[in-house]
């Protein structure tokens, strides 16, 4: 990540909704001094807030990379995008992406990096290998945010928990574990990326030995019950073996992300599940506190949600955006 040159231009390209975008919008929110505008084509629905800017105005505004900011499923890179990242380069910017496919991968684009002299950086996927998880235990303290679904506020929520820990005077550092996590913290593992065997490894290579006051904030991934990213969460449960669990919902969703099929778990058995697997590598692990997104209620019906869920589980629960995290920091001191 330490070659990846800003400021930066943020890619959307032809983004379906708001959610498709979520990694621009992370890397928005908590590196803005670092975005200078956002590119969208025609029949974009995500908006970062930022200035328009076309291929060509971002060269002249200094932009150095063209950030690929747009994560749909399968982390296909489309078609259409390849005139705009090709012109980028030509004009003298490097590409940055995180998607499971390569950039390096398309032909079109690997030339234009070679007649240009520019970066293509696919931040997913590790340039190291990691050993077999040996489970041993370590010193330091850890704490793993853990989701009832994907893209429930993991990441901001784990981002919140070291920026309070930080205003505390606490020991802590933010550990990525997915591309946009990497954007913002500069570097990181992307675990989905890694062999599947190999998983809980990368997780303790992140997590290594620390002081005994010292916390790793660690970013999760997935949902233990979501049919297609189960394997990820385990191996991070299992990798991190976390002291702490944090238990991310958003309590508008009809389904799981992606799977119509599939209902959301009820908050206790998602929370008990999660401890129960997390024991495995530390018997003492244990739920602090309850993440709650609730962007799409209003202020009543979110101060409801949140004192139904904080009475019913008896943990602190917030909206990390509307309140702050320091009930649950205040947990772990």
């Amino acid at each position: 990540m330490a070659a990846i040159e800003h400021p930066y231009l943020m890619f959307l390209g032809d983004a379906p909704d708001q959610l498709a975008a979520k990694t621009a919008q992370g890397v928005a929110h908590w590196r803005p001094d670092w975005c200078l505008g956002q590119f969208r084509m025609d029949g974009c629905k995500a908006d970062l807030g930022l200035k328009d800017l076309s291929i060509e105005e971002a060269a002249k505004a200094g932009c150095r990379t063209v950030i690929v900011g747009v994560a749909n499923r399968g982390g296909v890179i489309s078609e259409a995008w390849t005139d705009a990242l090709e012109r980028a380069m030509d004009l003298g910017m490097d590409l940055a992406s995180g998607l499971h496919k390569k950039l390096n991968d398309v032909e079109r684009l690997r030339k234009a990096a070679e007649r240009n002299g520019r970066q293509m950086l696919d931040v997913r996927h590790p340039t190291r290998d990691f050993g077999v998880a040996d489970g041993k235990k370590r010193p330091g303290r850890r704490v793993l945010t853990v989701g009832t679904d994907c893209s429930v506020g993991k990441m901001y929520t784990s981002l919140a928990i070291e920026a309070e820990m930080h205003k505390r005077g606490m020991k802590a550092d933010f550990r990525a574990t997915g591309q946009t996590g990497i954007f913002i913290a500069g570097d990181g593992v992307s675990v989905d990326a890694v062999i599947a065997d190999f998983i809980s490894g990368a997780t303790e290579w992140l997590t290594p030995a620390n002081d005994e006051d010292h916390w790793d904030v660690v970013e999760g991934q997935g949902s233990l019950f979501h049919a297609s990213f189960a394997g990820v969460s385990t191996g991070l449960l299992h990798g991190s073996q976390p002291d702490a669990l944090v238990l991310c919902h958003e309590p508008t969703r009809t389904h799981m992300r992606g799977l119509p099929d599939y209902a959301l778990p009820d908050l206790e058995t998602c929370l008990q599940q999660n401890e129960l697997v997390a024991q495995l590598t530390n018997p003492n692990a244990r739920t602090v506190g309850v993440a709650v997104n609730t962007s799409g209620l209003d202020p009543d019906a979110a101060k409801a949600c949140l004192q139904e869920i904080e009475q019913r589980l008896g943990l602190p629960t917030v909206d990390p955006v509307r309140d702050g995290v320091a009930r649950i920091v205040a947990q772990l001191t």
